[in-house]
């Protein structure tokens, strides 16, 4: 077979690129340190570290996620944490307050703090967030959730929403609470009324009635109390709305002094001389619940306002301790699941760290280079492309002419 010297030569420098590509291709992984330059290098692991780079990147994003949800929680906890220590200084005022031998001046001073206390916490229930949205209006983050009428009257202007984020391919955590369900849906101890049946020969007085136990309260309905026809019209007896009776008991013998009554958890003041057959009646409301604001603006009117006796702020005072024991529970109950979410999104940011570290582990197999068997093949490719020079400058010399010489 002949070979003609332009295929000699043409075979020669195709052997000499092949060789330095070869060297060149590994200095390039060991400068790097990457294996897979090109996806051709290895389609099967080029394809699996996409893969895992896609994942990275929604671990990237769930930790984002995990930040601001912990972000938001964390502002929510601070702010209902000042929220109760306001509800502790109101309760305060509230017991002094209840003092008897307070005069009116002294109990306008106890109204102007609890009115300086209703604006700080009009505040706080209004607070914002970093990226401007109210913290406790639900999903109507543009909308002021608390907003005082104009007869001293709060309503609340958001919805019962619950803004969500999502921290894991299967899992979302709440990142507020809608301010009705912590503020506004709060059990009124003072929900019950009072009415005596007319008649007119009585001197009878009850005050409105206080939902002491809700405990011993629940499942009664109401109550109905009856006294006894003459000439024990003094005794009574207490029925549930179901017709059964509660308790029996007779009032003081005494017209003038106030008796108090506790019965199904249910307290009130009866003064007063009944007659025979008249009849108490003590309805469940429709409206059970009553917002904390609203309980400490009615207490601040109170004792505002200077016909109201010692009897009238006993009563308020009482309905305000209660309700303002109430709301603190409501709010405890807030914080107590925002900690539960803080420590979910804590262990959930903890299992993201670590699939974060597995994924990264994996690509570093499929990805890396081993820099021995690397530098091992740089050599021994350097020694195959100098051979190839050296050949090929030998054998570019050769020629018939040299033979004829």
């Amino acid at each position: 077979m002949r070979i003609s010297t332009l295929q000699a030569f043409n075979n020669g420098v195709t052997g000499i690129q092949r060789n330095y590509a070869n060297a060149t291709r590994t200095q390039e992984q060991i400068s790097t340190g990457n294996r897979i330059l090109t996806p051709a290098d290895d389609p099967v692991a080029s394809v699996r570290l996409l893969q895992l780079e896609q994942q990275q990147n929604v671990l990237g994003q769930y930790n984002s996620n995990l930040t601001a949800a912990k972000n938001s929680l964390t502002q929510e906890e601070v702010t209902l944490n000042s929220v109760n220590t306001v509800l502790q200084r109101v309760r305060e005022l509230a017991v002094q307050a209840g003092n008897g031998a307070l005069d009116p001046q002294d109990r306008k001073a106890i109204a102007a703090e609890l009115g300086e206390r209703e604006d700080e916490l009009l505040s706080l229930m209004n607070t914002r967030n970093a990226r401007g949205e109210y913290l406790f209006s639900g999903f109507q983050g543009k909308t002021q959730p608390f907003v005082r009428g104009t007869d001293g009257s709060y309503s609340y202007q958001g919805d019962e929403g619950q803004r969500k984020l999502q921290i894991a391919s299967s899992l979302s955590v709440p990142i507020s609470d809608n301010g009705k369900s912590i503020f506004e849906n709060v059990t009124n101890a003072g929900r019950l009324g009072a009415a005596v049946s007319d008649q007119a020969a009585s001197t009878l007085n009850v005050s409105d009635a206080l939902v002491s136990d809700e405990v011993a309260f629940a499942g009664i309905g109401g109550l109905e109390i009856t006294f006894s026809a003459s000439p024990n019209e003094r005794n009574y007896s207490v029925a549930d709305a179901s017709g059964n009776v509660l308790s029996t008991g007779s009032l003081d013998s005494d017209g003038e002094k106030e008796n108090k009554l506790v019965v199904g958890g249910v307290t009130l003041y009866i003064s007063g001389e009944p007659t025979a057959g008249e009849v108490i009646t003590i309805p469940e409301s429709e409206s059970p619940k009553q917002g904390v604001l609203d309980t400490i603006a009615n207490l601040r009117k109170a004792l505002e306002d200077p016909a109201t006796g010692n009897t009238g702020v006993r009563d308020a005072v009482a309905v305000a301790l209660t309700n303002l024991d109430h709301g603190m529970v409501s709010v405890d109950a807030a914080r107590g699941n925002i900690g539960a979410r803080l420590n979910t999104i804590d262990t959930t940011l903890t299992d993201n760290e670590d699939v974060a570290l597995v994924n990264k582990g994996v690509q570093a197999e499929l990805r890396e280079l081993d820099y021995a068997e690397a530098l091992s093949r740089l050599s021994m490719q350097t020694v195959i492309l100098e051979a190839a020079q050296q050949s090929y400058v030998k054998i570019s010399g050769l020629s018939l002419f040299n033979v004829m010489r």
